[in-house]
């Protein structure tokens, strides 16, 4: 009887403190998204990355990011590393939105969908520019793991 009344005196009182011991890990700590090749851990992240050094001009993370045998395809052709490398240097991306993702792992690779709506220029070698095309485009990435971590090996662009 005396073990009932302890019960029935402590209960009440010490599960909501422990309840509230936890509760703020849920709220203070949400997700970031990730600032890195390395820090990603999905397909999505590693597109929202990869389009952030484009955007930032970080030459140096996105060489990193596409593989030695890196083939690409676009509406004007297919791009090996080198002519891929040298299109992005020629844009300045100002801004983009990244919808409709979606992701397949197989093992050590990644295979992410999505469309993509860019907002910027393409420079040419005159001085003059272009605008990047503004109509949503269908893309499809190819990202394998690899002792250096993710590259994409595969890319293919589409109109939509």
């Amino acid at each position: 009887m005396f073990a009932l009344r302890l019960v029935l005196i402590f209960v009440p009182i010490f599960v909501p403190i422990f309840v509230l011991m936890f509760a703020p890990a849920c709220t203070f700590y949400r997700d970031r998204p990730a600032r890195s090749l390395s820090e990603a851990t999905g397909g999505e992240g590693l597109e929202r990355v990869f389009w952030k050094d484009v955007q930032a001009a970080n030459w140096v993370e996105v060489e990193r990011a596409l593989a030695s045998n890196y083939a690409g395809v676009t509406p004007g052709g297919t791009l090996d590393r080198t002519a891929t490398l040298e299109q992005y240097r020629g844009w300045q991306l100002k801004d983009y939105v990244l919808g409709d993702l979606k992701t397949e792992l197989n093992g050590t690779t990644i295979v992410v969908t999505y469309t993509i709506t860019l907002n910027g220029a393409i420079l040419n070698a005159t001085g003059g520019s272009q605008p990047l095309p503004s109509a949503p485009q269908h893309m499809m990435t190819v990202w394998q793991q690899q002792k250096a971590g993710w590259v994409a090996i595969a890319h293919s662009v589409s109109p939509p």
